[in-house]
């Protein structure tokens, strides 16, 4: 990662920590203590990235995110450690809400091979299509009485 983009991430993180109230200005202020004892990570992680001397590995970005009220993707897309595509929101993978998953679509999520295919897309058919003789004759049937009736 270049200067650069450790600063810029950097001032980022701070803006979040000072918009959260951490006192990471006054040398006393209890800031940058406060905020790795509250993440459970080392002071020296954050020191680190606040003097723009190294970016936080995965896991230190993972327990301050919630504390700074950001989630771990943005930290990642801010630390130009992966881009927007690389780490999709999970929105952006759903199809068109009019979209109607066939029955083939099912048997590939489920792994079924293509030269299975169409026997189970025939057996599952068996079990959603209605047996129009079988409702018939159980609709027919008389409920069965108890002693109680």
């Amino acid at each position: 990662m270049s200067t650069q983009g450790l600063d810029e991430f950097a001032g980022w993180v701070e803006g979040l920590m000072r918009a959260r109230g951490y006192d990471i200005d006054s040398p006393r202020g209890g800031g940058k203590s406060r905020i790795a004892d509250e993440a459970g990570v080392h002071r020296a992680a954050v020191t680190r990235l606040l003097q723009r001397q190294s970016m936080p590995d995965l896991e230190t970005m993972r327990r301050i995110a919630p504390l700074l009220g950001v989630s771990v993707r943005d930290m990642l897309i801010r630390s130009g450690r992966v881009s927007p595509e690389e780490l999709p929101l999970a929105a952006d993978l759903l199809p068109p809400s009019d979209w109607q998953p066939t029955m083939e679509d099912f048997a590939r999520w489920l792994g079924v091979p293509d030269e299975r295919l169409g026997v189970f897309v025939k057996v599952v058919n068996q079990f959603l299509e209605p047996d129009v003789e079988g409702a018939d004759a159980q609709a027919s049937v008389e409920p069965r009485r108890t002693a109680r009736d």
